[in-house]
């Protein structure tokens, strides 16, 4: 086996991707070396952390060895060969189990790669293993997950975010350079704010849905994660594209996301409009993040952008839509888990009947929030309540998608903070989904209207030293504004300590 000293691994894992990618390309480095280094502090903290549900070290150093053997040859076919990453297990994979963080697919493995999976191993990108997330992506902490609670790398008794929070910890304590998470209504961004690494919820559309398990079809939307702007840039162009197996999927280019990644860090924003959303301040935010919100606009104001207050009307409303429209198609969605053809079985003895296997089944295999869940769709898309429930959350959907195309008609960018507060405690908000559905204020917005968004880190909160993230959200197919604004801001911020 190949190993590096505790030394080399350090500075190796704190290279950013983009740092690895050239050294590797370079050959400075070896992918197996960069592999097995992250595999090591992996090895090292994750039991604390609990970022991971299952590593695959044999795959991804083998992944590592034909990553060498293509960049020896002249052929790299990305500018991330070599660099590995942390996949959130939503994406199926045919090496690895994909649960989901359920019991209701525990050990189960696919037999079919998601496109996005795909689309990383074709660009030699090795994959470490799958990260813990809400069951089925239904959590705003991490905390659902049937297998274990992640723990925020910067205060281990708070949350990491969910539902992607075992991504976000996996980047913020190094045992990744770049991730995958999935956004459906903040999943990406929320988690990013709260460990102060980089996440982008991409245009609806643009990244394949085809073997991501869907918890809401018309929200969901994979995206990359990294530390860096240019570096989740980076991984952006390599999962983007059109795929005709996903039926959502649009054949549109989004832009030159690295380009506007590397225009953006001079840190010249001369010319650019951004829009202060009126709906996503004020009260109920923690002093702290609003203070960080606010520094963070002076910092755009003096690289030269022009800030002025924009009214969205309808985004106070978004949450309760959102909380209509996602249990709806929740319970659709989560209607194929029957015991009949695959996962969890239980009961099947000979002395129940089919029905009483799937209830049972479901019982078993389905924690308290996907229930939950499924049972608020059931009921709003039931006879008789389908218009005054599920209906009418699909207008306020079609009225806040206006107001985001009303104000980019004014402005190029829309900005908030990424939270309303920072990460709470473990525990604090489990008996309390009310509380929990309202740190996802800010982000939800967004999933509804379709359009792109990244959490920046803004620095620390002068309440309490932890992460604050900044919004920057984009019209759709606009993604490349977010890398220009969000790498300049990341320029003139500075690094950030805690």
């Amino acid at each position: 086996m190949t190993t590096v000293s505790t030394r080399t691994a350090n500075e190796i894992t704190g290279l950013s991707a983009a740092e690895l990618a050239a050294k590797i390309a370079d050959r400075e480095l070896s992918s197996v070396q960069v592999t097995q280094a992250h595999l090591d502090r992996i090895a090292e903290i994750d039991g604390e952390l609990g970022a991971f549900l299952h590593v695959g070290a044999d795959e991804a150093l083998a992944a590592a060895r034909a990553a060498d053997a293509t960049i020896a040859a002249g052929e790299a076919p990305s500018a991330l060969t070599g660099v590995p990453i942390a996949l959130k297990d939503v994406f199926t994979t045919v090496d690895a189990p994909t649960t989901c963080g359920s019991k209701m697919l525990e050990n189960w493995t696919a037999p079919y790669d998601a496109t996005l999976t795909t689309r990383l191993r074709a660009a030699g990108i090795p994959i470490l293993g799958k990260t813990n997330m809400d069951e089925f992506a239904m959590g705003s902490s991490t905390e659902n997950s049937a297998y274990q609670v992640t723990r925020n790398p910067w205060d281990t008794d708070r949350i990491p975010g969910g539902s992607g929070g075992g991504s976000a910890a996996a980047l913020a304590s190094y045992q990744a350079p770049l991730a995958i998470g999935t956004d459906t209504g903040g999943s990406i961004r929320q988690p990013a704010a709260v460990t102060a690494t980089v996440g982008v919820k991409p245009t609806y559309g643009t990244v394949s849905r085809y073997g991501l398990v869907a918890c809401a079809s018309s929200l969901d939307q994979g995206g990359p994660c990294g530390r860096t702007v240019l570096d989740t840039a980076l991984l952006h162009e390599v999962i983007a594209g059109f795929d005709p197996r996903d039926s959502t999927s649009i054949d549109v280019p989004i832009g030159d996301v690295v380009g506007a990644a590397r225009a953006g860090a001079t840190g010249d924003l001369t010319g650019v409009r951004v829009g202060v959303v009126k709906q996503l301040q004020g009260e109920g935010y923690q002093p702290g993040v609003l203070e960080s919100f606010e520094k963070a606009c002076e910092v755009l104001r003096a690289q030269g952008a022009t800030i002025v207050e924009v009214d969205c009307p309808h985004f106070e409303y978004a949450l309760g839509a959102y909380y209509l429209i996602l249990p709806s198609e929740v319970s659709s969605n989560l209607a194929r888990f029957d015991a009949m053809r695959y996962g969890l079985r239980v009961g099947d003895d000979g002395s129940h009947s089919a029905d009483e296997v799937m209830a049972l089944s479901r019982a078993a295999g389905f924690g308290p929030e996907v229930k939950r869940r499924i049972m608020i769709g059931t009921y709003a898309l039931s006879s008789g309540y389908y218009d005054a429930y599920y209906g009418q959350a699909q207008k306020v959907r079609t009225l806040i998608a206006r107001d985001f195309a009303a104000a980019f008609e004014s402005v190029d960018v829309l900005v908030s903070p990424t939270t309303p507060q920072t990460a709470f405690k473990l525990g604090e908000k489990v008996d309390d989904p009310l509380s929990m559905y309202l740190f996802d204020l800010c982000t939800l917005p967004v999933n509804l209207a379709g359009n792109a968004a990244m959490s920046v880190p803004s620095g620390l909160s002068s309440a309490d030293g932890l992460p604050v993230g900044l919004q920057i959200m984009a019209p759709a197919l606009a993604d490349d504004r977010l890398y220009r604004v969000g790498a300049a801001y990341e320029a003139a911020r500075g690094p950030i300590e805690g």
